[in-house]
């Protein structure tokens, strides 16, 4: 890593943690999830290390209309802070940031509505005091394409950035961070086997900066320009239903070295669920200090779970219950999984259960699954047989031998979900 890319890390962090703390890490994770063993699980880890927790919430998960969660950005703030109470964790060390804000969630309104909609979505996330804003008006909407030139994408992100800046300064909270960009995955991973994409090539992330340097001038946010800290990009990594694409820094050497020409300027890597410790500290060497995470830690939950469930099952007897259980509901159901699981019944069906992009994550707050969990957990002893820790849930039996998890049921899932974010602190961690 040359001394121009660590001072371009350090200064983009610099700017993302604010008066935080001083030693700063070489990368950051953040935690893309609503569930709340997750949050409780990733905060348990950031208080063990010292660290700040950044978690996010995106357009369609979290609005000023409530979103697939049913929750606002303060809806969203005050449940983040509820679990960091209950655990202990300080509110000063955590930053709150949304993701992909723009008009997607309404993309199939005329553009005037839906961007309508997507300003009063960013006035409620800098309302509710979220420091870190990901600009994304990348889709067309009703009459438009699907995708929109680099020109229109850039001033309608600036329009948003102006309503943040001025949302900002007329409640007299502090300006948020910004990310530009959309050169990224499709959101909860492809729907198809994948081998190799297509990494951003420098001239477009060079391209990107400049053509939203210019849209930010003309919209009246020039200075918000000062506090961009990263560009999306595609560095080739991914993940479909059934297999996972690995970091190759080869690939993204040129697209790695253009960050010397953008000072200040760190990448974000999304879709890095599944990357091994070694793909993810390579990114973060190559200046993709953000690593987004989601359906790889509620794809470990639902492993705990099941695990559990085939646990209740040699100790008690009877069926599979809670997968059973999933399985109708997803079934009654399908809007969340229909348009992205393909193939036969019986593909379909594994999918809906063991897909990488963990499609079943949605379906966890229906009050019949978590019925269904709350019947579980009550099934199983309070301190669960190591030996069939080993058999059924190997992702966390080491913590459960050297004594650092608990075999309690509730335990059990928190570990396996801290096993699945341990490669991403031994990625960010200062050197």
């Amino acid at each position: 890593m040359s001394d121009a890319l660590d001072q371009n890390r350090e200064s983009a962090l610099s700017k993302l943690f604010g008066a935080r703390q001083q030693a700063l890490p070489r990368g950051i994770t953040s935690i893309c999830s609503a569930h709340p063993l997750v949050i409780e699980a990733a905060l348990r880890r950031a208080a063990r290390e010292g660290t700040v927790a950044l978690i996010e919430a995106t357009c369609n998960q979290v609005n000023q209309e409530g979103g697939y969660t049913g929750m606002t950005p303060a809806a969203f703030r005050q449940f983040i802070e509820r679990i960091a109470t209950k655990v202990g964790f300080p509110l000063e060390k955590i930053i709150l940031g949304g993701d992909h804000l723009g008009p997607n969630p309404w993309k199939k309104l005329g553009v005037d509505e839906a961007m309508a909609r997507a300003k009063a979505m960013v006035v409620a996330y800098v309302e509710a005091g979220f420091e870190k804003l990901h600009l994304d008006t990348s889709m067309g909407c009703a009459g438009e394409g699907a995708a929109l030139d680099d020109e229109v994408t850039a001033e309608r992100a600036a329009r948003l950035a102006r309503v943040a800046e001025d949302t900002a300064r007329r409640i007299g909270k502090s300006l948020p961070v910004y990310i530009i960009g959309t050169e990224v995955p499709p959101p909860g991973g492809a729907t198809h086997a994948i081998e190799e994409l297509e990494v951003t090539s420098p001239d477009a992330a060079l391209k990107t900066l400049a053509i939203h340097t210019s849209a930010f001038q003309k919209a009246g946010a020039g200075a918000a320009m000062d506090r961009v800290i990263g560009i999306v990009v595609q560095p080739g990594v991914e993940f479909g239903n059934a297999n996972v694409v690995l970091y190759k820094p080869d690939r993204a050497r040129g697209l790695a070295s253009s960050l010397r020409r953008m000072p200040g300027l760190l990448f974000e890597a999304h879709s890095t669920d599944y990357q091994t410790v070694a793909e993810l500290s390579a990114l973060v060497n190559d200046g993709f200090a953000i690593l987004k995470v989601g359906p790889g830690l509620t794809f470990a939950l639902r492993e705990a779970l099941y695990g559990l469930d085939a646990i209740r099952k040699v100790l008690a007897g009877g069926p599979d219950s809670l997968y059973a259980e999933m399985e109708t509901i997803m079934l009654s159901q399908p809007q969340h999984w229909a348009g992205h699981y393909y193939g036969s019944a019986e593909e379909r069906r594994m999918q809906r259960h063991f897909s990488y992009s963990d499609r079943i994550r949605y379906y966890w707050p229906d009050r019949r699954a978590a019925g269904a969990v709350d019947a579980l957990m009550a099934a199983l002893p309070d301190m669960v047989p190591e030996t069939l820790i080993s058999q059924y849930l190997a992702r966390v039996y080491p913590d459960i031998v050297t004594g650092q998890a608990a075999p309690r049921p509730r335990d059990l899932c928190l570990a396996a979900i801290d096993a699945a974010l341990a490669p991403y602190s031994a990625a960010t961690a200062s050197r």
